[in-house]
């Protein structure tokens, strides 16, 4: 059974609990912390999208197209849809000698609202590139063009480009990837139902350089250098995951998903870190991984930056402290 992982009080009671699983294991397997059902497979959604963008740079391709390291950051984003993040999407299919019109990840107004009311205000209307996966698909269609391919229906699961993505995820998981455990994405590709287990192994690889191939293994320390970099490109203003490696740099990678999934690499100690909260809190989900991160470098848990990731007061409309949101049960055992 799932346990309780954060609690959000009111005054001195409990109002709300959220249950999940959590772990952190190294990339030989071994557990070194773990609450809830971590064999039970969830969907990482949005969390694995680094992982999706090791075929882009491993191949070549994205020296070949000339990709920057702020576009290969922008390639592993769920971005707010700020001009910054819609200005690079568009040089990277630039850059393939593609524009807008081929993305297929659908379109929704930009999640930063300060963004979506300047689009507002100026009338006009979000396109594509405002999706906060534009990124992400960006690096697909760069992808299919450097291999001569149509990039036409590359969200389908048998296009070569996605079945090139999808191996890359099968072989840093571990999981076997097919239509029993398939489902689609918000964005339209593939998502994969993948044992919480296999998430966290999949993370602890992807810092460490371990169990792949040495060439796979400099793509993944390029896409972390290129995020530690540009740590901006890859959520947003004032986004959990900007905030968490804006104060932390290098020392970790991580990544929202949908649905209070979240997973983070620490490349320095080679641990991956992958959590699920059962109601799908992302509020929940930050400070779940936030802790965990903390308790895997405790070093950081008292920076100015880190607290309140971790640990944060709940205000209303009038800025009146009326409690606060914070790691319990699980995160909380010696």
């Amino acid at each position: 059974m799932d346990e309780v992982l954060v609690e959000i009080t009111r005054g001195e009671r409990v109002e709300s609990a959220h249950r999940g699983a959590a772990l952190v294991l190294d990339a030989a397997g071994g557990v070194f912390f773990q609450a809830g059902d971590i064999d039970h497979p969830v969907y990482p959604r949005s969390a694995v999208k680094a992982l999706l963008a090791l075929p882009l740079v491993e191949s070549g391709a994205a020296d070949r197209l000339g990709l920057t390291p702020a576009e290969i950051a922008l390639a592993c984003s769920s971005h707010s849809g700020e001009p910054i993040h819609v200005e690079t999407a568009r040089a990277m299919l630039a850059r393939a000698g593609r524009d807008e019109t081929c993305l297929e990840c659908g379109v929704h107004w930009p999640t930063n609202s300060d963004a979506a009311r300047a689009l507002a205000a100026s009338g006009q209307k979000p396109g594509a590139l405002h999706n906060n996966c534009s990124g992400k698909h960006a690096g697909f269609i760069c992808l299919a063009c450097d291999r001569a391919e149509d990039p036409a229906g590359y969200v389908s699961p048998d296009h070569p480009t996605m079945r090139e993505v999808t191996a890359a995820l099968a072989d840093l998981t571990g999981a076997r990837l097919d239509a029993a455990n398939r489902a689609v994405d918000g964005c339209s590709i593939p998502t994969y139902a993948i044992p919480l287990r296999a998430l966290a192994l999949s993370f602890a690889r992807f810092g460490a350089g371990a169990a792949m191939s040495p060439a796979r293994a400099a793509a993944a320390a390029r896409i972390r250098a290129a995020v530690a970099a540009h740590p901006l490109l890859v959520a947003g203003t004032g986004r959990f995951d900007t905030k968490l490696m804006t104060a932390l740099g290098a020392r970790v990678f991580s990544k929202t998903g949908a649905e209070g999934v979240f997973c983070a690499a620490l490349p320095e100690l080679g641990l991956g870190i992958a959590v699920k909260c059962d109601d799908g809190a992302t509020r929940a989900a930050e400070i779940a991984t936030a802790a965990l991160v903390a308790r895997c470098l405790p070093d950081v848990a008292d920076l100015p930056a880190m607290s309140p990731l971790i640990r944060h007061s709940m205000k209303n409309w009038n800025g009146i402290p009326v409690g606060e949101a914070r790691p319990a049960g699980a995160l909380l055992r010696a």
